[in-house]
């Protein structure tokens, strides 16, 4: 773990460099960067999924531990010219590795814990996949997010070509396209009708797929290939409401439950309800949910049943739509 003064010695490192390195960086990465964002990345992959039938998804196999550190140098010095900057990035990279036994371990690869990584990580991934496909493929539209990656491909031959081609080059680069995680997808939707085994995908945090939405012009129904909230980002908010125990703290006050639970859920909605904000109704009714089973336990004339409960708080929420974040939206959900 780096000390404190490692942390604030890569704070001062990251506003040196930073400046230098973001102008060359190329609009579609989108991870750790100054006036970027993973929504700008989801937004960026639902508009070309609409215009290209096929996607390579990749992950790159644990990027942070098998950064090449000459590599990686190499890429530093082309830029940074500054000499203590380039030091202090030297240390880092090559500190030996501390078992918890005390013994210690040279390091060739991988990058440190701290401010600076997601920069280097950048920088490294600049030139192992962001500069070679505008260089080999410039045709084609890509977008990545730190070690996560999409390319949208017009065939599934096209896809699978690139796929192999994007294997070697990342050998050569001494990283490892990750098994299980790398798929080619079809992008399927009323218009796209092939049977194809991959037809959906996670990217930070929405899943893409096919979806029946409401087109603006006529109001009308169509099967589109659209994001939405993936199950394994509600399972994960669930879990985080879950974990703060909210039925079982009845010494707190509904004021004080909104005064925990509204800073993260306005988080969640902010993020998750960009697209398609209904598909974001089983957790609200999550949270509803939690809040009766807190009121059956709060209050003695509620504890013979859930529906009295629920009639309570579904009325709090018509009345104090402004205590809780989702009733503020007007995501209200179901209650018992």
């Amino acid at each position: 773990m780096p000390t404190v003064a490692d942390r604030v010695a890569q704070m001062v490192v990251k506003q040196v460099i930073e400046p230098i390195l973001e102008p060359i960086f190329l609009a579609d990465s989108y991870g750790y960067r100054p006036k970027k964002s993973a929504l700008d990345a989801v937004g960026a992959t639902r508009e070309r999924c609409w215009k290209y039938d096929w996607i390579l998804e990749f992950d790159i196999k644990g990027l942070f531990d098998n950064i090449d550190h000459e590599l990686l140098l190499r890429a530093i010095r082309k830029h940074i010219t500054c000499k203590w900057a380039l030091l202090y990035i030297e240390r880092w990279l090559k500190a030996p590795m501390v078992k918890e036994d005390g013994t210690t371990i040279e390091r060739h690869c991988g990058t440190p814990q701290g401010g600076v990584v997601p920069i280097l990580a950048n920088l490294f991934l600049h030139y192992a996949f962001d500069a070679w496909m505008a260089r080999t493929h410039s045709d084609l539209p890509w977008c990545r997010y730190a070690d996560d990656g999409l390319v949208h491909c017009r065939s599934e031959q096209e896809a699978k070509a690139l796929k192999a081609e994007l294997q070697a080059r990342l050998a050569e680069c001494h990283l490892e396209m990750h098994p299980t995680k790398t798929r080619i997808v079809y992008c399927k939707d009323d218009n796209r009708r092939g049977q194809y085994p991959n037809v959906k995908f996670d990217f930070l945090g929405y899943c893409f797929r096919p979806r029946k939405v409401r087109r603006m012009r006529d109001n009308v129904l169509f099967g589109g290939f659209n994001p939405a909230v993936s199950s394994a980002a509600l399972n994960h908010m669930r879990a985080t409401v879950r974990d703060l125990n909210l039925r079982r703290q009845t010494q707190l006050s509904l004021q004080d439950i909104a005064r925990m639970l509204n800073p993260i859920l306005r988080g969640w909605i902010g993020y998750y309800g960009r697209y398609a904000p209904s598909a974001l109704s089983p957790l609200l009714r999550y949270v509803n949910q939690t809040l009766v089973v807190w009121a059956q336990r709060k209050f003695k004339r509620f504890q013979r049943g859930a529906t009295l409960a629920g009639q309570f708080i579904e009325r709090l929420a018509t009345e104090r739509p402004d205590l809780f974040a989702h009733w503020q939206f007007g995501m209200t959900g179901t209650f018992v």
